[in-house]
């Protein structure tokens, strides 16, 4: 669900999670858990997968057009809304990704995984001021940067 929220893909959710369980086994000799909980380690995992494919030139080739085909719509949904709301979360996330890692984990971690601001400070090893700061201060670059799409 973590990745699938980030990129409201469900193939594509499949396949980058595929690629956190092969990078798992590959490096689970690595895993210490007196440095972080095996979930932790395994979402540290998904961000950065994330983070790389979203740098990726795959994604920004097939950002540049996607087909009405692949767009998952339910019969019951408007599909004037189901595209606004893929939209809003790729712009989103267009900016997230530009942003440093820290910023990035504490936003990923609250508002896909729905964390609460203790949790993501237990995870992320930091207080939770920290991760409190972190996530309002990107919520108000995306809301400015919103705001400056909107008036374009």
């Amino acid at each position: 669900i973590y990745i699938y929220r980030q990129t409201i893909d469900q193939e594509l959710s499949m396949d980058l999670t595929q690629e956190v369980f092969i990078s798992m086994l590959q490096t689970i000799n690595n895993y210490d858990d007196r440095k972080a909980s095996f979930r932790t380690w395994l979402y540290k995992i998904s961000t950065y997968r994330l983070v790389d494919y979203y740098r990726s030139k795959y994604y920004k080739y097939n950002n540049m057009v996607t087909p009405i085909d692949d767009c998952n719509l339910c019969d019951h949904q408007d599909i004037a809304v189901t595209v606004e709301n893929r939209q809003d979360i790729e712009q989103i996330n267009s900016f997230v990704n530009k942003l440093d890692f820290a910023a990035q984990q504490v936003f990923r971690l609250k508002f896909f995984s729905e964390y609460t601001f203790s949790e993501i400070a237990e995870i992320l090893q930091i207080s939770e001021s920290t991760a409190k700061t972190r996530y309002y201060a990107l919520l108000k670059k995306i809301r400015k940067e919103m705001r400056g799409r909107l008036d374009e």
